[in-house]
């Protein structure tokens, strides 16, 4: 750091994941949304229309579980600022081989 500014990284990161209980990938999605800090009252879903579709949804059951600011957390002076995220069955996605340029 130069003269006390903080440096900007950005961290890129492709994780393979097995899913052997996707009931359990589901529960645990609907158990934190509903621990969730949500002004349902504000939502256009209720909260019980936003679990049934955590359960119905893999994908978007598990990348609500995806946790960034946890990557770092145990590393002092580091703080995560903002990050986009998104999960995909199958192969993967031609953007995130090594070589890709945006």
């Amino acid at each position: 750091m130069e003269n006390g500014e903080p440096v900007v990284m950005q961290v890129y990161c492709r994780v393979e994941v097995l899913i052997d209980d996707p009931d359990a990938v589901g529960a645990l999605a609907v158990q934190r949304l509903r621990n969730a800090d949500i002004d349902w009252p504000s939502e256009p879903d209720t909260i019980e229309e936003a679990a049934a579709e955590l359960r119905t949804d893999l994908p978007q059951a598990l990348g609500s579980l995806v946790d960034p600011d946890g990557l770092l957390a145990a590393v002092s002076g580091v703080r995560v600022r903002r990050g986009r995220w998104w999960v995909e069955p199958g192969e993967a996605s031609p953007r995130f081989q090594p070589g890709f340029i945006d």
